[in-house]
């Protein structure tokens, strides 16, 4: 069986471990041979870095794919904004003869070589090509019957012509795999627009940043949405911290924001505590009840 190398990123381990739990119990449930990518640095982020320094943007995510490669393992994301970073890194580098001898020079001071030897994958990908949806769904245990706003994120999608996953504009893999724990994802507008966050908005500009995020939950508030679904740590903390910051200014939404390996956790019969979702900034008692209630039912309903 192949192993894959998970790779956690900055923001998982700092802000959200219950993301960071919930994906390893999922894989370890799922059956994945892996292992946690030790000594990674951050990947580094792809909007800021990598328009200010391309050359030290690709030596760092370099030097993070030839942990992988010294392992002989892919390397597994669970962030939108690492994959993009790390599969583009990677994919320039096996196609840039140049660029890789310019990053070749840097890395042999610290004894590292770029060989262009392992994939890059994005949990969601993975799960939906190695795995699949029918499978998945023959695996819950706890069959959620949740209305789910999915944000699939932008990172995960584009560059269209890079990514190839298949109808970026009208995207249905990211669904699969939510309906196969037993939720609808319903459709709302402006559903594959951003969170808000990405591309240093949220730091350099957080008004402009949370008017986006309240674009977004205006629409998934009045779709009826019982909960956001996400494959990303920045997309979850935009939606999460964003909603409390919006609530300062009077405007409440209270939606539940959920990244999938906690649904799938939830769907596989792990509590509300074992993924970790009691560590979100923002809570909603309602969910918590109704997702105590779904685990209650005999599994055998489905």
């Amino acid at each position: 069986m192949k192993e894959y190398s998970l790779y956690l990123g900055c923001l998982i381990p700092n802000r959200y471990p219950g993301i960071e739990k919930a994906t390893k119990l999922v894989l370890d449930r799922l059956g994945i041979k892996w292992s946690e990518l030790k000594e990674a640095s951050c990947c580094p982020a792809p909007g800021v870095f990598r328009s200010f320094d391309q050359n030290t943007w690709l030596t760092l995510a370099a030097r993070n794919i030839i942990l992988c490669e010294e392992k002989n393992t892919d390397l597994l994301t669970i962030c939108n904004g690492c994959f993009s970073t790390l599969v583009d890194a990677n994919n320039i580098l096996k196609n840039n003869g140049d660029l890789r001898v310019q990053v070749n020079d840097h890395l042999k001071k610290i004894g590292k070589e770029f060989r262009g030897t392992i994939q890059v994958r994005h949990i969601i990908e993975f799960l939906d090509k190695e795995i699949g949806a029918k499978m998945i769904d023959e695996m819950i245990e706890k069959p959620l019957e949740l209305k789910v706003a999915l944000h699939y994120g932008c990172h995960l999608l584009k560059p269209t012509k890079e990514r190839k996953l298949g109808g970026a504009e009208f995207p249905k893999f990211f669904d699969g795999l939510v309906e196969a724990t037993g939720a609808l994802s319903i459709p709302y507008e402006g559903k594959n627009s951003c969170c808000g966050a990405g591309g240093g908005v949220r730091s350099a500009m957080l008004e402009t940043s949370l008017k986006m995020t309240e674009f977004k939950l205006e629409r998934i508030k009045k779709a009826g949405a019982d909960c956001i679904v996400e494959a990303c740590p920045f997309c979850h903390l935009q939606y999460d911290s964003g909603q409390v910051e919006l609530a300062k200014a009077g405007k409440i939404f209270d939606v539940p924001v959920v990244h999938y390996s906690q649904l799938l956790g939830l769907a596989l019969g792990y509590s509300f505590e074992d993924v970790g979702l009691h560590l979100n900034a923002t809570r909603n008692p309602g969910f918590e009840s109704k997702i105590a209630l779904l685990q209650k039912k005999d599994a055998s309903i489905k």
